[in-house]
């Protein structure tokens, strides 16, 4: 059990609870090692009981902490203590992005466009890294305070949607891609589509689809026509229009084909908007919709019924009570129905009674023709039946199929086949030498060797994993590549197929992205912040802080007033420009608050107890504070200091010059008297802005 004050991994201090989900809790913390505030997402205890969820949700994490981009709530660690499963997270200040639209009502144009860029380029990263979301929705989407945009939850998804029945079910229904709502395979385009929904609600206010139950959503996802958000908004400019539609095409061929491709297209909306440029595939009724077939009703009716019905010891039952109401309302409707008929009191068109089993379970979506089919429907049942049946053959034939290649592939690597020719006894075997890394003995592998595994082209990550799977060593170097992504594996040494020592190291080149090429920075003042971030994403560049100040120039409230590079300079592709954001016109004040040392520190000749003079100054010549003592340090707490961020101490004191005899030229002798001589010294101090 979680509890504030504790501590995670002899590291992570509970400080406190900030946000509670489906699945788990959400603390405040710092990481003693690294000095900084992170996010602890702590798994709840039904989770974390569950060995084959906790297995693929830290396989997932881990993945996930590979990654590290401005767009994306990056995952630092993964651990277990007592039995609990925590994820630590960068801690983001900020609000969702669902929440957020729920304030604003709905977003301008140019601020959904920027916000989709922003999570564009993190999904991308992720997509990079073969790592697919599978559940983007404005819930986890993180506006933080300074008006930057990151993604949360990356690889979660996968292991919450493989293995439980999740109680926000109803949440991710209304941006579910068509092929995750008939349980069909899902990549990259899932994604796009989901980002393409999300985008329509932040220009509308609303879902596209919307429907009283999670099924009846879905179907509408499948089979009707995507509205256009100019539907609601009628100033949507005609590109933005075309962005949202290609998205959300139902078929994931005619939707952009990568992340690239969208980020391209989203920053070209942003700077002209109202050109007609988005290509999108000739409309035929298989892309755009189609009537959803009896077997497909009754797939996406179990797999969601699964869900909303059935409850196991790893899971959440979802809506249990409005369940049980919507099956007594269908049962009364039914009645009602049979009553009002032609005579038949609730028999088919055969005159059998209708009492299938079940029949008063069936959820109210389902249309009174397919009610009535009985023996039809049972039919069905028996035609889908056998369908699964022969699935699970061609499921069971291909697992063997593939499992032969393995072997064979294997086998081939380890010497063991040849598949080649057989080699006679004047055949011979090149062997590269590779000193003290790797064996060259081409005999069979001992129990202390391994063969290295190919990881090019994987993320650092995942080749760490595979690799120390193995057990092998990593050794990381970076360079520069123009052709393998950012954090991608470009070399190995020892190659792929060598046979080496457990234990043994192998280095990893990984790719450090295309060589930094130069970019001028635009001019941002006067913008507002989301225009001015899009503008240094659109030039290859990246918004840092943006902190608030006050500006003389009252034109300029609500602005940016400071960039911290100035326009046209030209910096690395990349390189965070900071921004101050003026809040009106007003004067700046500071405080100082400080201990005033004796002079001692600089004069060796002052004596403790001497009486002496502070005087506090501004830069400027302003006197702010003066006091005579003799007791040193000297406490100043000081306020409302205006115009100015540094000070001036002065200490006026005396020093005795001792007295002293010195012989003229007669050679009499001449007593010189003790003095008191005044002196001052200077010290500069910072003020603290208030």
């Amino acid at each position: 059990m979680i509890k504030i004050g504790m501590m995670l991994g002899d590291r992570y201090e509970i400080l406190e609870k900030i946000g509670t989900g489906g699945m788990s809790d959400v603390y405040k913390a710092k990481d003693h090692k690294l000095n900084r505030p992170v996010a602890v997402k702590v798994l709840k205890q039904e989770f974390s009981e569950n060995a084959n969820f906790v297995s693929k949700f830290r396989a997932e994490a881990q993945a996930a902490a590979g990654m590290m981009h401005p767009n994306i709530v990056n995952v630092y660690d993964v651990g277990e203590e007592g039995g609990t499963q925590y994820i630590v997270m960068e801690l983001v200040e900020g609000i969702t992005l669902k929440k957020y639209i729920e304030k604003k009502s709905r977003l301008s144009v140019k601020e959904a466009t920027s916000i989709a860029i922003q999570v564009s380029m993190g999904i991308e990263a992720a997509h990079n890294n073969h790592i697919i979301h599978r559940d983007i929705k404005p819930q986890n989407i993180m506006i933080s305070k300074d008006g930057k945009v990151k993604v949360t939850d990356f690889g979660i998804a996968k292991a919450v949607s493989s293995n439980t029945i999740t109680s926000n079910v109803m949440g991710s229904v209304h941006y579910t891609s068509p092929e995750q709502a008939r349980g069909g395979y899902s990549d990259e385009k899932s994604d796009i589509y989901s980002l393409g929904i999300t985008f329509f609600e932040m220009l509308t206010g609303r879902v596209p689809f919307n429907g009283e139950t999670t099924v009846a959503i879905a179907i509408k996802h499948i089979q009707e026509p995507m509205p256009s958000p100019r539907n609601y908004v009628g100033d949507v400019p005609i590109s933005v229009e075309q962005i949202v539609l290609k998205c959300t095409q139902k078929s994931p061929d005619r939707r952009y084909q990568n992340m690239q491709e969208l980020i391209d297209d989203l920053k070209r909306s942003l700077m002209t908007p109202d050109i007609d440029f988005v290509k999108l595939g000739d409309p035929d009724e298989e892309a755009t919709t189609r009537t959803i077939s009896e077997d497909e009703l009754d797939e996406v009716k179990n797999r969601v019924r699964v869900r909303e019905e059935y409850e196991d010891e790893y899971s959440v039952r979802v809506n249990k009570d409005a369940s049980e109401r919507s099956r007594g309302e269908r049962t009364s409707s039914k009645k009602s129905r049979s009553s009002s008929g032609s005579g038949n009191k609730g028999k088919n068109k055969n005159g059998s009674q209708s009492k299938k089993k079940g029949s008063g379970k069936r959820p109210d979506y389902i249309d009174d023709k397919r009610n009535q089919k009985g023996s039809s429907s049972s039919k069905n049942n028996k035609i889908s039946n056998k369908g699964d049946r022969i699935t699970t053959i061609m499921a069971v034939i291909a697992a063997i199929i593939i499992g032969l290649v393995i072997i064979a592939i294997v086998g081939r690597a380890f010497g063991i086949f040849d598949f080649n020719k057989s080699k006679g006894e004047g055949d011979t075997v090149a062997v590269t030498d590779i000193t003290n890394a790797v064996s060259q003995d081409t005999g069979a592998i001992t129990e202390s060797q391994v063969a290295v595994p190919e990881v090019i082209g994987m993320s650092y990550a995942e080749a760490v994993a595979t690799l120390n799977k193995e057990g092998l060593e990593v050794e990381k170097a970076e360079v520069a590549s123009d052709t393998v992504t950012k954090g991608n594996v470009v070399d190995q040494v020892p190659a792929a197929g060598v046979v080496i020592e457990r234990n043994s190291t192998v280095i990893l080149s990984v790719s450090t992205g295309a060589s930094a090429s130069k970019v001028h920075v635009p001019n941002l003042i006067g913008l507002d912040p989301m225009d001015a971030t899009a503008l240094l994403i659109e030039n290859g560049l990246q918004a840092g802080a943006i902190e608030e100040t006050t500006n003389p120039d009252e034109n300029l409230t609500g602005k940016i007033c400071y960039q911290s590079y100035t326009e046209n300079s030209a910096v690395d592709a990349g390189t965070i420009i900071d921004m101050k954001l003026s809040i009106g016109v007003g004067t700046v004040t500071y405080s100082y608050i400080g201990n005033i040392e004796s002079p001692a520190v600089e004069d060796g000749d002052y004596s403790s107890g001497t009486e002496a003079t502070v005087i506090l100054t501004t830069t400027e010549g302003v006197e702010l504070k003066r006091e005579t003592t003799s007791n040193f340090p000297v406490s100043m707490n000081i306020s409302g200091i205006a115009d100015s961020s540094s000070g001036i101490v002065s200490i006026i004191y005396k020093v005795t010059i001792p007295g002293s005899t010195t012989t003229d030229e007669n050679g009499n002798v001449i007593d010189i008297p003790s003095i008191m001589e005044e002196r001052a010294i200077t010290r500069t101090v910072d003020f603290t802005k208030e």
